[in-house]
């Protein structure tokens, strides 16, 4: 199997080398394209092996075809790879705004869409999964196979797409944000030094990451576990529950608010007068 990615930015260049190196994928079966090739001969020194091309030659020789421009920049792409994509073909939307159901009303081939995470570099985290009408039980056992290789898929339906994507996909900056305010707030009430607390907060991390991962303590029963009736981490809730009380609404709210704005942008760019959505 031979597998396409058409852009080859930070998301494009992340899942391509986060499936070489789990040895998903060898570096002879991927085929790559980019306006840049620069970035192409980056890639080629980089892995061995590795195809480049144009975005039509991507589409002629690939089985399965990732598709990791801007959302924007979609329409132009798939309208010049139009004549190459066959019913066979299975095409990877990575991107929340362009759904399954929209492609599979503009090109003939199978469609899914896969949103990475920036964890999937290090072959953890979730990918987000939604199938296609087009797509046979084989497939999607395929699909799923190749996922598993660098995150956890997780399938959604498309009405929970930013919601989801909110969680896996941003998560780790806002968390990380959190994280880092927690860390400054520190230096500057104590006096202990950044180094040392960004230490402190990253052993942290990966260790909660690693009880919950092995299902020893859920988010709610390690809550439970560490505060200590009248202790110093029940106070510390107590202040966390009083002042984060709307935070994540509002959070929620502004990126459900950008991305129908978002969707809005895109039905206009599939829909123009000359090229109606078919």
């Amino acid at each position: 199997m031979h597998i396409g990615f058409i852009g080859t930015g930070s998301m494009g260049t992340m899942l391509l080398e986060a499936f070489i190196e789990s040895g998903a994928v060898a570096p002879d079966q991927i085929i790559a394209s980019n306006r840049s090739s620069h970035k192409l001969d980056v890639l080629i020194q980089k892995h061995s092996g590795l195809h480049t091309g144009t975005n039509i030659h991507v589409a002629q020789k690939a089985d399965v075809v990732f598709l990791c421009v801007k959302p924007l920049e979609y329409r132009a792409v798939l309208d010049e790879i139009q004549a190459t994509l066959t019913p066979e073909k299975l095409i990877l939307s990575i991107t929340s705004s362009i759904g399954v159901k929209r492609l599979e009303s503009y090109i003939p081939s199978k469609i899914a869409r896969i949103i990475p995470s920036i964890t999937n570099t290090a072959h953890s985290g979730a990918s987000l999964v939604t199938f296609g009408s087009r797509l046979t039980p084989a497939d999607r056992t395929s699909l799923l196979k190749l996922i598993a290789t660098i995150s956890t898929p997780i399938e959604i339906e498309e009405d929970h797409t930013r919601i989801s994507s909110d969680i896996t996909s941003c998560g780790p900056a806002f968390f990380s944000f959190l994280m880092q305010r927690y860390i400054d707030c520190a230096v500057e009430e104590t006096g202990i030094s950044e180094e040392q607390a960004t230490e402190m907060m990253t052993a942290m991390v990966i260790g909660m990451g690693r009880l919950l991962e092995d299902g020893r303590y859920s988010l709610p029963s390690l809550q439970a576990k560490v505060c200590v009736p009248g202790g110093v981490t029940g106070i510390g809730l107590n202040v966390l529950d009083k002042e984060t009380k709307d935070t994540f609404n509002h959070l929620v709210q502004a990126t459900q608010r950008k991305f129908h704005t978002d969707l809005l942008e895109v039905q206009a760019l599939f829909t123009d007068k000359k090229n109606p959505l078919h």
